[in-house]
Order: C-alpha cells, then structure tokens, then sequence
C-alpha cells in the first residue's frame, strides 16, 4: 500500500510517499480503507516536536524514540471504510463506514489502518462526508474531556475559549454552548466571523483586546494553545474557577497541584479521552447538529509535506484534511 513515511524528525522535507505492507489483522481488529485522514498539532510534534511545551521534549523523546521515530507512519485521525475484520470482532462489519482517533497508535498517513474494534473507531457520522468526519475526532474529543469531564462546565456558567479558530477550539466553542455556557471566544481579527458562526455569545480579537485586562470575570478559562498563563488570568476568574491547560508542560502539572490545595480558583490539565464510548457520544450530538467539523485546507496524500508546512506556522483554522482517496 502508498504511506507517508518518515524515518528521522525533521522539517516537513522527511515525509515521503513511499509503498509498505499493508497491516496484517489481529482477531479483535478491523482494517479501514483509509478515505481521509488529518494534520494535527500531534502530528508536527511527533514529526519535530513543533508545539511541544517546554520542558516536556525529552519526555516525548523517550516515549516516541529518543534519537530517531519508533513508528515509521504518523496520523492519528481517520475516517474510512472497514474492508476486513479479525475473527473476534462482533462490532463492525465489511462495508461500514467508520472515523476514529489512534493517538499512540497512530498510522492513519496510508491506505489501510488496523485497530482494535474496542479502540477509538465508531461508526461515521451519517451527515458527514469522510473528509467532514476526519475533523471530528481529536478537537472534539478533546474539547469534551477538558470541558465536560475535567471542567464540569454547568449550565450558565461562562466559558471563555482561548484559540477559538483552532482544531479544538472552535469544537470547544461548540461543546461549551451544548453544555448551556455562556461562551465567549479569543481569536485574531480575521477568525472573528467563523467563531461567531460557531455559536459563541461573545468574540475577543486578541490583537486588539487583553481579556485580562477586562472587567468580564468567567467561571472557565479554556487555553487550547498555551497562550496565556493562570498568573494574568486569576484576576478575571470567578471564585471557584477553572483555568483548563490543554496544551502544558510541567510547569502547569506542578501548579495544579498546588492549587488543588490551596485557594478557591484551580489550574486543571490531563490527557484527553480516545474512547469509544465518548467518541459514540460525539457522534451522536454531529448527528444531532450541536457539532460541525471547521475545515481550513484540504491536501491530496502526495502533497502531505506541504500540508505540514502550513500546520507547523501554527495558523489554521480548525483542520487540515488529507485526501488518500480523492473526494
């Protein structure tokens, strides 16, 4: 089968489209005909480590091989058809059309991805074209672990969402208001209009207003870019806020564990879901219209590179889609 392989980290030039086996199944997997797949900020710092928080670079090292990559094709996202299943797989069927997230895993830059029935796949959204569907998984899922299941967000609440434009901001704008916030969104001037379109009550253009320097106090501080700290923010937080950190390094683990001793207001960071069960759920509220996928560019597989590129100048706005079947 063609993947996008890499051997070494690099600039965007170690990705080559290259023929490799396709993935043998084991009996709880299924093997997706991959349509669409995606860049994420994962995806660059798996590559080179583009977006990593200082402090946590080594870590990565260690974990995704310190001199060279342990995994040879990157990809995380990807949305597809199950054209084979494991002997064991009751879920899934030849013919299904699926979307999932395989963060460690990864290997979605290819024409074919195993994995578990019991992992991060579900059944696609029925609204949703693949290349829609792709831009759903990791954003989403995010933007629901920190705000749902790390936030608690209640009704009424009011959320403030930094990176508003981004892959999981603007899924947080959404997820936010589906909770009942009040939300509002921080962006730059030209993304203003998208996040509004998105269902936010208010929009900061950051190059030109310091919401720290406002008078507004929220219950919730979303910092989907690692944009600010909880230093500036304290003085617009309201007594027993939430600063959520979804992109920290140590520094922000060491103060979540401060505050969860001390004082009213707290720093919250974690690890974002990749369930099944949370991603059925996600599914479920596309389906029912809470959430669209925001889709910036979309790239053919061989110009993968060049989609890279466009990731690492940290711009975009919501996803960047892959194209290994054409659309």
């Amino acid at each position: 089968m063609k993947a996008v392989v890499y051997t070494q980290y690099g600039s965007p030039d170690v990705l080559t489209l290259s023929e490799i086996e396709q993935p043998s199944l084991n009996d709880d997997q299924v093997l997706v005909k991959v349509h669409a797949t995606s860049v994420t900020t994962g995806d660059v710092n798996v590559r080179n480590f583009v977006f990593v928080a200082n402090g946590f670079k080594t870590i990565s090292r260690l974990m995704f091989g310190y001199n060279k990559p342990k995994k040879h094709v990157l990809g995380v996202e990807f949305a597809g058809e199950v054209v084979g299943i494991g002997d064991d797989v009751k879920k899934f069927k030849v013919g299904d059309a699926v979307f999932g997230i395989d963060g460690f895993g990864m290997g979605a830059y290819a024409e074919y991805k195993a994995i578990s029935e019991n992992k991060g796949v579900a059944h696609k959204p029925i609204n949703l074209t693949y290349q829609e569907a792709v831009g759903i998984p990791n954003g989403t899922l995010t933007a629901f672990t920190f705000l749902h299941k790390l936030g608690k967000v209640q009704p009424g609440e009011k959320v403030l969402v930094v990176g508003a434009s981004g892959s999981v901001g603007s899924a947080g704008v959404q997820i936010a208001k589906y909770l009942g916030a009040e939300v509002t969104g921080v962006c730059s001037g030209r993304n203003v209009d998208l996040v509004k379109t998105l269902g936010a009550d208010h929009v900061i253009d950051y190059t030109q207003t310091d919401f720290t320097q406002g008078n507004e106090k929220y219950d919730v501080i979303f910092d989907t870019v690692n944009n600010t700290r909880f230093a500036k923010c304290k003085s617009v937080m309201n007594r027993g806020g939430r600063f959520l950190v979804g992109a920290g390094g140590p520094l922000a683990f060491l103060q979540m564990a401060r505050t969860a001793l001390f004082g009213s207001k707290k720093i919250i960071s974690g690890m974002s879901s990749e369930s099944q069960a949370d991603l059925t759920f996600i599914k479920e509220l596309v389906e029912q219209g809470h959430i669209q996928p925001v889709i910036d560019r979309s790239y053919a597989m061989a110009d993968m590179a060049e989609a890279h590129r466009y990731v690492d100048t940290g711009r975009k706005r919501g996803n960047v889609v892959i194209n290994i079947v054409p659309a």
